[in-house]
């Protein structure tokens, strides 16, 4: 039962060993001190359907890409986020965790020479030539020349323009894509049905992944900008119920099973706490 719950978790997901591997230090590692044994790496790879080598291939890429830092004690490796890769989850995780900010106002920035990933990683969309338009997050480093709008409010064909301008239609894909495919464990938790520990912890693991996807690709738009049908904050209210509920066994696995530097990582910590105490107020 436990096996097709998870086989059927994971076939629904495009799943890379190295970005699952990212996905497992920032949801399970860094808020435990950072350092993990790669033998604990395998196992909850294997786990996770990556056979050894996969592991031990994507470790080294991750390794050579500056995302991973690696350490020795005898004949054992452990390895931690570098601190580039540890700052970029840290701002995942306060999307991830926190308690959600929604935007009120925009950005409009001038700003030549900016290219489409630079404005694709801070959410920015081209207006016309150099100007581009960003919802108004704190906290944005902000590229150029940078104004500042009030809410935008009463104004009908608001929606619209955005629409031209984001692809939300792609966003709200995959938010539904999600919804869909964890819908069905929410379902068997509510009904009461037990699963494994180690259940517990991949299945929360394939949730992160999937949600951190779909949330750290939406720009986030004020509400007011967004479609009726928006299902961001469905997948937000899923996913914050399935971590919630999912979190007692999976942590209490991770307390059991996983090593670090200084041995067995703790099942729980002040930050894994806070974690859920901002979930539950969603």
């Amino acid at each position: 039962m436990a096996e097709t719950l998870i086989t059927t978790l994971r076939d629904g997901l495009a799943l890379r060993a190295p970005a699952m591997i990212v996905t497992i230090y920032g949801d399970v590692v860094v808020p435990r001190g950072g350092v993990l044994w790669m033998g604990t790496l395998i196992e909850i790879g294997a786990a996770l359907g990556f056979s050894e080598t996969l592991v031990r291939t994507a470790v080294s890429r991750l390794v050579a890409a500056g995302q991973l830092a690696g350490e020795r004690e005898g004949r054992r490796s452990f390895y931690r986020l570098a601190e580039n890769a540890r700052q970029e989850f840290s701002a995942a995780a306060r999307l991830l965790y926190g308690k959600p900010a929604r935007a009120t106002g925009w950005q409009i920035h001038h700003a030549p020479g900016l290219t489409e990933e630079a404005a694709r990683r801070g959410a920015l969309a081209r207006m016309a030539g150099d100007l581009w338009l960003r919802p108004d997050h704190p906290g944005f480093a902000a590229p150029g020349l940078c104004f500042r709008s009030e809410p935008l409010t009463g104004i009908a064909l608001l929606p619209e323009y955005v629409a031209g301008l984001w692809p939300l239609d792609r966003h709200a894909a995959a938010y539904r894509a999600m919804i869909a495919q964890f819908s069905p464990l929410g379902n068997r938790l509510a009904s009461g049905l037990p699963v494994s520990a180690e259940t517990a912890l991949v299945a929360r693991l394939l949730l992160v992944h999937a949600y951190r996807g779909a949330l750290l690709r939406d720009p986030r738009l004020p509400e007011a900008a967004l479609p009726d049908d928006w299902p961001g904050e469905a997948a937000r209210t899923l996913f914050a119920q399935l971590y919630r509920t999912l979190s007692p066994a999976a942590d209490s696995y991770i307390g059991t099973r996983f090593e670090g530097g200084a041995g067995l990582l703790p099942a729980r910590t002040a930050e894994t706490q806070a974690r859920l105490l901002a979930l539950s107020e969603d």
